[in-house]
């Protein structure tokens, strides 16, 4: 490349996402990782993109909103220009309710989505006999149906990027010099360098293991149960997940809690009971210390900026952030990054 307007380190989601938001602007982008597209926590195996509750309603919640109704136009023209699949489909999210509390704040928090989510989405309270074939069994009797979650395959996601970038004649990079501005999306070991760099803790990393079995179910909802996400693919596999383990010596290795993972997806849907397991993942997620993504200039360092911090929701997040990033760098415009998110 002759010139570079933007080099970006760090080809996860964030990075990918923003590349790709950026070439669309006409900026001239390079995009650097030692490890490859993916290879990080973006290479994983769940892909749930849900809603936080619509109550108690706050910046982070509303830009999550925004970028989840952005994301059917943002996967499209991705996949129409790479011709890879990244996954996406907005097939919804049903929850079991416990009991007669746990249902009345479920009919409260729909009339809580009503009020938020522009029409675009409802999120509503149905009886059992309504959820289909493949659904949680739920104590109550009752289900939560929202119909704004939606699903993606991570490492199908990654490569779609990849290849919509490199039709627009970008490659991911191994190493390179940096030129023009630099965007640090580097993942949790970001955050450790950045906290250090800082002087404060801006974040560190949060270890998750997954699975997924062998089930076509690719038409049905994801399952939220216990605070297990199950998410059917369409690679006809159905991924669940994650631990959340703070404390960790290799954020790779498997252990027995993966196993106790599988047990309690079969528990909760037992169609899962016979479904083989075919894939079992391990790696360290970016948790920034509000819980937030971290996203704006770095202190200190001129031309150059951070979008990192994606803990959980990170490809939910990728078509809004990958905006205000392009915005902010581009333009010199940060007003629409939450005041929760900056660095400063």
């Amino acid at each position: 490349m002759a010139s570079v307007d933007v080099t970006i380190r760090g080809a996860g989601i964030f990075g990918l996402s923003i590349a790709w938001t950026l070439v669309q602007r006409g900026a001239r982008v390079q995009v650097v990782d030692p490890h490859g597209a993916g290879a990080g926590s973006s290479g994983g195996l769940v892909g749930a993109l849900a809603p936080h509750v619509p109550e108690n309603w706050n910046e982070k919640k509303a830009f999550q909103l925004e970028s989840l109704l952005m994301a059917e136009r943002f996967w499209q023209e991705v996949e129409a220009l790479g011709g890879v699949s990244a996954g996406y489909a907005q097939t919804g999210r049903l929850q079991p309710v416990a009991d007669g509390a746990g249902l009345a704040l479920a009919r409260a928090r729909g009339e809580g989505a009503s009020a938020l989510w522009q029409g675009r989405a409802v999120w509503e309270v149905v009886p059992q006999s309504e959820a289909g074939p493949f659904a949680p069994v739920s104590p109550s009797g009752w289900l939560i149906r929202d119909t704004l979650s939606a699903r993606m395959h991570p490492r199908r996601a990654c490569a779609a990027l990849v290849a919509a970038l490199q039709a627009k004649g970008v490659s991911v990079v191994p190493e390179a010099e940096d030129a023009g501005a630099v965007i640090w999306a580097t993942g949790w070991r970001g955050l450790v360098e950045l906290s250090e760099a800082l002087g404060r803790k801006v974040g560190d990393g949060v270890k998750g293991q997954s699975a997924a079995f062998r089930f076509e179910a690719r038409e049905a909802p994801q399952l939220f149960v216990g605070g297990l996400h199950i998410v059917p693919h369409a690679d006809g596999t159905v991924a669940i997940g994650s631990t959340s383990e703070r404390d960790f010596e290799d954020g790779s290795a498997l252990d027995a809690q993966c196993e106790e993972l599988i047990a309690a997806a079969r528990e909760a849907v037992p169609d899962l009971s016979g479904a083989e397991v075919v894939s079992r993942w391990a790696g360290v997620r970016p948790r920034a210390r509000t819980r937030a993504p971290v996203l704006g200039a770095w202190p200190g360092r001129d031309g150059h900026f951070v979008a990192n911090g994606g803990f959980k929701i990170g490809f939910g997040m990728a078509p809004k952030v990958a905006e205000v990033m392009a915005d902010l760098v581009l333009d010199g415009r940060d007003e629409g990054i939450p005041d929760g998110f900056r660095l400063g």
